[in-house]
């Protein structure tokens, strides 16, 4: 067996020498690792088939008990807002003259107050749905994002 020996250089005035000041590392402010550290904790993974759930509830013949209206109404908001940002994101609005169109009423309908009255918040749940739905074939549509599983050929139901 040979090995490779390595012969120490007498002179070390020609190595070269390391020259830049390093700074110890730091660490982050509290308060911004807080703020990350919330954002992760109220952060919903892309479920396709639950924003499909809540958009058929929101549809039905049949409305939902007046006492689930604000809750679906604030999923439904939240939709809306996960899919405004993988919209901005992915930059769809570069790719599809409708994107702009969508992003801006999905905005809109999602900043408009739940109506006191239950008919005009089911009317308010549909038009929330509508925009989480057209936003999210459009997006699905341009491979922003992925298409319900339950939607696919053979999937679970």
């Amino acid at each position: 067996m040979t090995s490779v020996t390595l012969s120490r250089r007498s002179d070390h005035t020609d190595a070269p020498r390391w020259v830049h000041p390093v700074q110890p590392a730091t660490l982050p402010e509290r308060a911004a690792v807080e703020t990350a550290l919330a954002a992760l904790r109220a952060w919903h993974p892309y479920d396709g088939d639950a924003w499909l759930d809540d958009v058929a509830d929101a549809f039905d013949s049949v409305p939902p008990p007046e006492d689930h209206v604000d809750e679906l109404a604030q999923r439904l908001r939240g939709y809306l807002m996960q899919l405004v940002g993988y919209a901005v994101n992915s930059e769809v609005e570069k790719r599809d003259g409708r994107a702009t169109r969508l992003i801006t009423r999905a905005c809109e309908v999602r900043e408009e107050e739940l109506p006191g009255d239950y008919l005009k918040s089911v009317a308010h749940l549909r038009r929330l749905g509508w925009a989480v739905n057209e936003l999210h074939d459009l997006l699905a549509e341009l491979h922003a994002v992925k298409g319900p599983d339950s939607l696919k050929e053979g999937g679970v139901r």
